[in-house]
């Protein structure tokens, strides 16, 4: 099993690697922005959006590429992760 983490700036991102980690599984942390294609040659299991200083509100905001979407993969948001998935849809 592996799992992606897409790092938006949390302090936690390297933690959470490590945890997932400790479950067995692989997890390599990726930066939010990375393309779809990069994600998807570490043919991930599950993709975690990691926590940010950012505000969703805010239209500099860091964004995943919109074709993670695409993947049909489950996503787990914490934190600035999970408002950007609320916010989205």
């Amino acid at each position: 099993m592996s799992v992606v983490i897409l790092d938006f700036g949390s302090q936690y991102t390297r933690l959470i690697a490590r945890r997932i980690r400790e479950l067995n599984a692989y997890s390599v942390i990726l930066p939010g922005d990375a393309p779809v294609e990069r994600i998807a040659a570490h043919d991930p299991h599950a993709v975690i959006l990691s926590g940010g200083p950012a505000s969703v509100l805010d239209p500099d905001a860091p964004r995943p590429d919109p074709e993670l979407f695409d993947l049909d993969l489950p996503i787990l948001g914490i934190c600035y992760g999970m408002q950007y998935l609320v916010h989205r849809f």
